[in-house]
């Protein structure tokens, strides 16, 4: 298995409540490196971007208002199936959903207010990673 590189965001509800060091310390004892990290705030214009592949959908709107609403830990994580294994961790979006043991059964209190996202398949791990990182940002 060859190793692969997604994106994980720490949404602003986790960094207001304080668990950065808790998820990046999940994502660490399950095998996944850290190759790039930084705290961002997006613009209501940039989250719009960002989840433009939601638009028109029931929750756009109030999704890219929350991701807007303060700042968010950007991630590169790297590891033999990073993409599986992050979304393992990350648990069902539906935190009450979700199985025991992961980020969001765990931490999550909200639908949208779910601590964490992550990309779904190598082209959008791609395509999320060169949103928020450059070349250079790239370890």
């Amino acid at each position: 298995m060859a190793k692969e590189q997604t994106l994980s965001l720490i949404k602003p509800d986790g960094v207001a409540r304080g668990l950065v060091g808790e998820v990046i310390g999940r994502f660490e004892k399950n095998g996944l490196q850290i190759r790039a990290l930084k705290m961002v705030r997006l613009t209501l214009e940039e989250a719009r971007a960002f989840y433009a592949v939601h638009q028109g959908r029931s929750f756009y709107d109030s999704l890219t208002r929350f991701m807007s609403s303060g700042p968010i830990v950007a991630l590169i994580l790297e590891g033999e199936e990073a993409i599986r294994r992050n979304r393992e961790l990350m648990g069902a979006t539906d935190w009450r959903q979700a199985e025991a043991g992961t980020i969001r059964a765990d931490l999550a209190r909200d639908i949208e207010a779910n601590v964490v996202h992550g990309s779904d398949g190598p082209e959008t791990a791609a395509r999320e990673i060169a949103f928020f990182f450059s070349e250079l940002e790239k370890a």
